[in-house]
């Protein structure tokens, strides 16, 4: 079955406190967005006026102070600070608590959450190996039998959850490569990934995703496809940009790469950004239109789940903005 068309709501823990975080949360519901994506980081992309607090008790928090929409992470990392089977353990718990809210979405992960704990980071290789061991320690335990694992870089001695989820909780592997592209649709429910051209997803990414899917015996028309797209709203198109500014080190594709975690290390690179680059990373709007051309960009390409990272100077204007013109219009589409 063709999966529904979800439109979220990215909420941005670097960037906003919890308190200031979980109103938006509110905002987002009540204008009718699907879904809440919530950054999972030790530390933030930025310094300046930074924030970074612990996703998953934000999300419990949030999923509390709402009725309907889900909850996921966007995204976490299970190779180094989480092991496999705390991740189990806090989704299979949050979903038990908040019935059919829950997904996780999991990847190979950023230097800047893991080396600040201590850790070494791993050649891309072993981070992919890591990847495919913690889903298949995550799924285990979900299953709720007693389970016993030697891979080669976890272990599990006569585990079980004795909390568990009452529904299957989907599991999102985002990928920006084809290597994890593939992971996604051998072990993964759906596949997340950024902005990207319309070349990288059809001739890279959706290739190596339907490879496979093909291994696991499934299609592509009924495999999620979720896509992160940066937007920024002001009547002023100058405000607008320069609110999406402390972003700007996170464009750099080296940061996703490289083992460098400060994050004023990230932001002074990010100070060499023009603002014309910085422009074609995120979408800047002064009205509807350019947001509502996006999305339907995106769908026509093949997802079938958008969710919005905003860094606009007001979020409520921008989730009002949302609930009055951009959201009625894919409802009425979807209808």
């Amino acid at each position: 079955m063709k999966p529904k068309f979800d439109l979220g709501y990215q909420i941005s823990l670097e960037q906003f406190q919890p308190d200031v975080a979980l109103e938006h949360v509110v905002l987002a519901e009540q204008a009718g967005f699907d879904s809440i994506w919530a950054s999972d980081h030790f530390l933030p992309w930025f310094h300046t006026n930074a924030a970074c607090s612990f996703a998953w008790t934000f999300m419990a928090s949030a999923a509390q102070a709402t009725k309907r929409i889900k909850f996921g992470t966007g995204i976490t990392c299970p190779i180094l600070r989480y092991h496999p089977g705390i991740v189990a353990q806090a989704f299979a718990t949050m979903e038990y608590m908040h019935n059919n809210r829950i997904f996780l979405s999991l990847a190979t992960g950023e230097a800047l959450n893991e080396m600040p704990l201590g850790f070494k980071w791993p050649t891309y290789s072993e981070r992919v190996q890591r990847l495919e061991e913690a889903i298949e320690i995550i799924r285990r335990l979900w299953s709720g039998e007693l389970q016993s694992y030697r891979g080669k870089y976890y272990k599990l001695n006569k585990a079980r959850l004795y909390t568990r989820s009452k529904n299957k909780i989907p599991i999102y592997v985002a990928a920006s490569g084809p290597t994890v592209a593939e992971v996604a649709g051998r072990l993964g429910d759906g596949f997340l990934t950024p902005p990207a051209t319309d070349e990288t997803y059809r001739e890279v990414l959706f290739p190596a995703l339907e490879r496979g899917l093909k291994s696991s015996g499934r299609e592509m028309e009924e495999f999620s496809k979720s896509v992160e797209v940066w937007m920024t709203y002001d009547e002023d198109p100058e405000a607008a940009l320069n609110a999406a500014r402390p972003w700007a080190g996170s464009t750099m594709p080296v940061f996703y790469k490289m083992a460098v975690f400060d994050p004023k290390e990230i932001e002074t690179h990010g100070d060499m950004v023009g603002n014309e680059q910085l422009s074609k990373s995120w979408i800047v709007g002064t009205s509807a239109e350019p947001f509502i051309k996006t999305i339907e960009k995106y769908r026509k390409i093949g997802f079938d789940q958008i969710h919005i990272t905003s860094s606009s100077p007001s979020q409520a204007k921008f989730i009002d903005l949302f609930r009055r013109e951009v959201i009625p219009y894919f409802k009425s589409k979807s209808s």
